[in-house]
């Protein structure tokens, strides 16, 4: 049977290229004019051929396409006031209400449910968009709006959501609708948002394995043998990001510096039962993505929230977070999703600073916004596996 498939290919790595060959948006970037970082083929095969095919030389990794689905926030409330000037308590924990930075100069990324474009939170931003579904360009489910409120939204009557509302370009894909999607375009949203000079690429979503094995059984494969198929498409789509990952940070550093950021994860039960914990759920599992835990804001300090998933790269203010919905207006909404945008933004203020003294490579990249993270502020007696390096904190200086 021939399935959809998904195929990395390699590309040669060009020489080193001087930084002043190429601007962008008044910044440096060290990326040559008409390379591309990654290259994503799609093609209907069979399980053989797909084997075939990613033993040649210039394949790194080959992987059915399987559903994908958002990571859905754990509490919602759909409107809040609006009268309110108060600087949103996520905006706070990270530091990016005392920064000097804002994230002018740098390119985000959100792969989400879209974004309503006429929210003013997202006046002056230059919003370059792409539908990967079926449905309508714009976001009617709320997340995406919500997420690149967090990262980059204006104040709105005075309220601070946004933790770099610096930033001028947004590359906003649409890639889940109210069905989900697919891992293929999940991938193609990443190489389209390289193609558009993306630093930063923020996603909450992941693999919906008993989408996956249903969808198996509905085209016929009996029940323990559309579970195993399932398997090998789940471990081929992991290895899959993880080729691609590794394939941006090698370039990170020549061509164009980005950092995959993506959601942990809420399907952890820790109030139901301490026990009840979920290991880090895909894609952000994978090496070389910045995997995001969720923090409540407690009196005695930031504690883990009950549904994070556990074994996390850090964490961030993920509970009751204030943002951007469409039609106008502010949420609030809780989970993984809601964290990962203020890594995100964190990011892009660490960009801006680099920027500021030099050309934006992705170890250094990496490397300050990794190490930015701190267990202060976080309660005393916490579990690293649920924290993982700390909450990320913005430049300060």
């Amino acid at each position: 049977m021939k399935i959809r498939h998904v195929i990395l290919r390699q590309i040669e790595t060009p020489e080193p290229v001087k930084p002043k060959m190429r601007t962008r948006g008044g910044g440096v970037s060290a990326r040559p004019m008409g390379v591309d970082p990654v290259k994503i083929e799609y093609d209907e095969i069979s399980a053989p051929r797909a084997v075939e095919i990613s033993r040649k030389r210039d394949i790194a990794a080959v992987a059915p396409v399987i559903p994908m689905k958002l990571i859905e926030p754990v509490a919602k409330e759909p409107d809040v006031s609006t009268s309110s000037t108060e600087i949103a308590w996520g905006i706070r924990a990270v530091g990016a209400d005392t920064s000097p930075y804002d994230g002018d100069g740098i390119i985000i990324a959100v792969l989400d449910t879209g974004i309503d474009p006429a929210h003013t939170a997202f006046n002056g931003v230059t919003l370059i968009r792409r539908n990967f579904t079926s449905e309508a360009d714009n976001d009617t489910n709320g997340h995406g709006t919500h997420c690149a409120g967090t990262i980059f939204g204006r104040d709105v009557n005075g309220r601070r959501i946004g933790v770099a509302p610096g930033v001028k370009t947004a590359v906003i894909g649409k890639i889940l609708g109210d069905g989900g999607g697919g891992s293929d375009a999940v991938l193609g949203g990443i190489e389209w948002a390289l193609q558009n000079g993306a630093n930063i690429i923020s996603m909450s979503l992941g693999i919906d394995f008993p989408g996956y094995v249903k969808q198996l059984i509905n085209g016929g494969y009996p029940a323990d043998l559309a579970t195993s198929i399932a398997l090998e498409g789940y471990r081929a789509n992991i290895l899959l990001f993880e080729r691609l990952a590794s394939m941006i940070r090698a370039r990170g550093d020549f061509l164009q510096p980005c950092l995959l950021i993506a959601a942990a994860g809420n399907e952890s039960r820790r109030d139901v039962n301490p026990d009840f914990e979920i290991a880090v759920s895909p894609p952000a599992v994978a090496e070389g993505i910045i995997s995001v835990a969720a923090l409540n804001n407690n009196p005695g300090g930031f504690t883990i929230a009950p549904f994070s998933n556990i074994g996390a790269r850090v964490s961030a203010p993920g509970v009751g977070i204030i943002s951007a919905k469409p039609g106008g207006g502010f949420a609030s909404m809780s989970g993984t999703s809601m964290a990962t945008p203020h890594v995100a933004g964190v990011a892009a203020l660490w960009a801006q600073k680099l920027k500021n003294t030099g050309p934006l490579t992705g170890t250094l990249f990496m490397d300050r916004l990794m190490g930015s993270a701190t267990d202060a502020g976080i309660k005393p007696g916490y579990d690293v596996t649920d924290v993982g390096a700390g909450i990320i904190k913005a430049p300060q200086n």
